[in-house]
């Protein structure tokens, strides 16, 4: 077993940090990282929640972290800090916004949340899964 790698940053809290955010994930994933497109979409929801509903919006940082083992990846996003904690809340179909928590919900293996002091760390993980040789065959009639 490989001994995980690790990166962080902490970046401003501004609308083009999500793209910043996405690129930085890509760098440490690699495009060919098989789990890289969930991870990068995951990433881009939980950035925007830190721009979008917390102090980390309103001029502050946020924290962006990747560990990245042989079986799995595993992504931390810690805000400024805000009034209440996430909430993974459905909303209507024509609501504008609201689907971040519950797309990570459906994407992830696991995922949560840690609350201090009003400031949140949302991180999710995500599970390299291989099936064995010839599963996916089928059998001949």
């Amino acid at each position: 077993m490989e001994p995980p790698e690790y990166d962080s940053w902490i970046l401003p809290g501004a609308p083009d940090q999500v793209a910043r955010a996405r690129r930085l994930v890509t760098g440490a994933l690699g495009r060919a990282h098989p789990l890289h497109d969930d991870s990068v979409l995951l990433t881009s929801e939980l950035v925007t929640n830190a721009v979008v509903h917390s102090q980390s919006g309103d001029g502050g940082t946020f924290t962006l972290t990747v560990l990245v083992t042989d079986a799995r990846v595993r992504i931390c996003v810690k805000d400024g800090g805000s009034d209440a904690p996430p909430c993974a809340c459905r909303t209507s179909q024509m609501a504008g916004s609201g689907r971040g928590l519950p797309i990570l919900e459906a994407l992830s293996h696991r995922w949560g949340f840690t609350r201090e002091s009003g400031v949140n760390t949302v991180w999710f993980e995500l599970v390299l899964v291989t099936v064995p040789a010839g599963w996916a065959q089928t059998e001949k009639v």
